[in-house]
């Protein structure tokens, strides 16, 4: 099913994000606001964070879809929106301070995606620019349409990407000299490009066929054991910045208290679907 009905565990109301059940427990978050290329304003900022929050906690839900409705993924930053981030007060010092809360709340919003507990599959189409490569990096896995293009754009609006490309993007391509070249010059980045660099899993011919894959991705995904999917995303994200040693330790504490559970005798004998924790 699809939409909204009398059993729909997220609060309603969303007004920039477009959610739907294409597949039993698998959720798609569509950036909603085609009229503007999915240009994000602050409300759809936050809207974002508000989701991902709530997914993670949502009993039902193993993993999510994010992508944008219309012609393409997010032409980024709102920027008459971002106009009113400016603070108001006199006081340089002051400004800076209520400046500061609010780009917080801004990476806040994008870091739900990668803290939110199920697993995130971005497929981005037509065009994912600035903001739009801060979101998907925080994602899982990232699938990409064929006439698709990224670009890392802040420097050419006169800021630093500061909700997470610069963080995350070496970690994800491993190529510091690369990353450097896309965020200093905001050159677009083919489709072709982001497969072969790694910033996405594979492309696809189209968005109908990118999605096709995306659902079933996800399918797959929300047919194990939660439990053991949501404790490898865990692990992942928490070895991504930690070393080794630190990740074994974290993951031998985690199995020696989640292998006591039902999950993997469910997935060894081959019986039985696994219960929503």
């Amino acid at each position: 099913s699809s939409g909204i009905n009398a059993e729909w565990p997220l609060r309603p109301g969303y007004q920039f994000l477009k959610i739907e059940t294409p597949s039993p427990k698998v959720y798609h978050v569509q950036l909603n606001r085609p009229e503007k290329r999915n240009a994000m304003s602050l409300e759809m900022w936050y809207e974002i964070g508000e989701a991902f929050d709530e997914l993670s906690d949502t009993s039902d839900c193993r993993a999510i879809i994010l992508s944008g409705n219309g012609k393409m993924f997010t032409a980024g930053i709102d920027i008459s929106a971002f106009i009113s981030v400016v603070p108001q007060q006199s006081d340089s010092a002051h400004k800076s301070l209520s400046l500061l809360k609010t780009v917080k709340k801004l990476q806040d919003s994008f870091t739900a995606v990668e803290k939110c507990r199920k697993p995130v599959i971005a497929a981005v189409h037509g065009a994912c620019i600035g903001g739009g490569i801060d979101l998907i990096c925080g994602a899982d896995i990232r699938l990409m349409s064929s006439e698709c293009y990224m670009q890392v754009k802040e420097v050419d609006i006169g800021i630093v990407a500061d909700v997470g490309t610069i963080q995350r993007l070496p970690k994800i391509v491993g190529n510091q000299s690369l990353v450097n070249e896309y965020c200093l010059t905001a050159r677009k980045i083919s489709s072709d490009e982001a497969a072969r660099v790694g910033i996405v899993s594979r492309v696809l011919v189209d968005k109908e066929s990118m999605i096709e894959e995306a659902v079933a991705l996800a399918a797959q995904i929300a047919s194990k054991s939660p439990v053991a999917v949501q404790g490898t995303k865990s692990n992942l994200v928490y070895s991504r910045d930690h070393t080794v040693q630190e990740g074994l330790d974290r993951v031998a504490l985690w199995n020696s208290a989640m292998l006591l559970g039902g999950d993997p005798i469910v997935a060894m004998s081959g019986a039985g679907e696994f219960e929503d924790p």
